[in-house]
């Protein structure tokens, strides 16, 4: 899905307008409206493994993350299992819809969430695990115990973290997926077990499509005044031989308007594999579909015409009410993704040094993700993405969207794996082939230090809680979702010069 243009930013009467409704402040003090949050969502924080309980409006539903437990998927299945694990995420997605659709009634009747919603879903995550199981089995030992990981739960608004929960509900482990694993479009085989069966009433009066779409997130809790933030945020000391220079890519802002919700890392081959929309810079040819050959020959906004690379991100949308072109798509509205897609206004890409010595080139093709799209269910384990506003960057939120004074602007930073495995450019869970530093700044033990990427993604929005960043609807736009994805296509000879640059301790462009 591309476009040609973009809507512009908003005015400053705009920010005067959507400022005044949406944010107080006074001694410090804080008061925001949460203009399209339901009634129903929470703002606890991860809970894994829970039992819903009626007593408890319920927000979301929660499934345990099976790409985490599956050993090593031979190269002959790995097609297959990429296939089933995206219809996997498409069957969440489906479930979901269901309860936002009954979630009133399911509170009253929580025998109707079990026959509507958990049951059927168990259905076909039973018959898709089975599927995966089955095409890894033909190339190597089947894996077992991969059954217990398909009862999913609902998750309850003040539900918290219980260590003598025994996880029977079926809640997600602390290891995300990155952007997940997506759509599975037909579901490529996908079983028709349970399609949600319905009690026959008439569920219209209980949220209907407002609930669907906008009403599932985000909430005033999840938005902080910037300014009542402590500085924090402090980096491993730099030790004699390491490597302090820089190179930066200059792709612009996705002034084209590049977007698509495919996840070419997490879901190839796989349309709507995210199910929410991303910003792309960099490599144009980037879809669900493309293969190395496609990305090496495809065009690129970088101004370097040996970067190639693909950098993607899901969008941030103004949440006032218009309707954007994709309102009607997949990724866009049918997704529970709405408002308008706002363009940022600076995007850098730096690449940067290790802190105890030299960096090594990375490989043609290399693949990471960081942060995690599922961060809300499976916990903030990998959760990487950091929120700020300009001006005060030495105050870093996690979990939280900040809210910017007049004049400053909201910022995104993605610091991306810098250690390598120094044989796979990917890996079945997307996460094991690279790593974080360790706290002294140096790689574990069998991993070589890489150039690390640095994003910074800076957005003119209004002051107060009416943005939030693309994601899967049961996520809840939760601002602990956001993630990054990387597919390194320097060619060469730029790499070469990337490396000596920072190895050098210069700063290149």
């Amino acid at each position: 899905m591309g476009r040609t243009s973009r809507k512009k930013r908003s005015t400053l009467a705009n920010r005067a307008i959507i400022a005044s409704a949406a944010l107080i402040l006074g001694g410090g003090g804080l008061a925001a409206v949460n203009v399209y949050a339901s009634a129903g969502e929470g703002s606890s924080g991860p809970a894994h493994g829970r039992n819903w309980q009626p007593a408890r409006q319920a927000s979301t539903i929660d499934c345990p993350e099976v790409v985490n437990e599956i050993p090593e998927v031979p190269d002959p299945a790995r097609a297959e299992v990429d296939r089933e694990l995206a219809a996997m995420d498409t069957q969440i997605t489906d479930a979901y819809r269901q309860f936002a659709d009954r979630r009133d009634r399911m509170a009253r009747d929580p025998q109707l969430a079990q026959n509507a919603v958990l049951g059927p879903l168990k259905a076909r995550r039973t018959a898709s695990i089975d599927r995966i199981a089955t095409a890894i089995g033909r190339s190597a030992q089947r894996p077992e115990g991969l059954g217990s990981l398909a009862p999913c739960s609902l998750r309850a608004d003040d539900e918290a973290d219980d260590p003598t929960d025994d996880g029977s509900g079926g809640g997600g482990d602390d290891h995300g997926n990155g952007d997940g694993q997506g759509d599975g479009g037909d579901s490529q085989g996908q079983d028709n077990q349970g399609q949600g069966q319905d009690d026959g009433g008439d569920d219209q009066d209980e949220g209907g499509q407002d609930q669907g779409q906008e009403g599932n997130g985000p909430e005033d809790s999840d938005f902080v005044d910037i300014r009542s933030v402590q500085p924090n945020g402090d980096k491993p000391a730099r030790r004699r031989g390491a490597s302090r220079g820089t190179f930066t890519t200059e792709c612009g802002r996705n002034q084209n308007g590049k977007f698509n919700p495919d996840n070419v890392i997490a879901a190839p081959g796989v349309a709507n594999g995210a199910h929410h929309m991303h910003d792309y810079v960099g490599n144009q040819a980037t879809d669900a579909f493309s293969g190395d050959d496609d990305l090496a020959a495809g065009d690129t906004t970088c101004r370097n015409q040996g970067d190639r690379s693909t950098y993607y991100w899901p969008v941030l949308r103004l949440r006032n009410g218009a309707a954007e072109n994709d309102a009607d798509a997949d990724g866009g509205g049918r997704d529970q993704n709405v408002g308008e897609i706002q363009t940022p206004s600076q995007v850098t890409l730096k690449f940067i040094g290790n802190p105890t010595g030299k960096v090594a080139a990375m490989p043609r093709f290399l693949r990471i993700i960081t942060g995690d799209a599922k961060a809300f269910t499976n916990g903030d384990a990998n959760a990487n993405a950091s929120w700020s506003c300009t001006g005060f960057e030495d105050r870093q939120l996690k979990d939280k969207y900040p809210i910017c004074p007049e004049g400053s602007q909201v910022v995104r930073s993605f610091a991306f794996q810098s250690c390598w495995d120094g044989q796979n450019t990917d890996s079945a869970n997307h996460r094991t082939h690279v790593a974080f530093t360790q706290d002294d700044g140096r790689c574990p033990n069998g991993f070589r230090a890489i150039p690390q990427l640095v994003q910074r993604i800076v957005y003119d929005v209004p002051p107060g809680p009416g943005f939030a960043v693309d994601s899967f609807p049961e996520q809840l736009h939760k601002p602990v979702t956001d993630h990054g994805d990387f597919i390194n296509v320097f060619d060469d000879r730029l790499m070469r010069k990337a490396v000596s640059c920072i190895n050098d301790g210069r700063k290149c462009r």
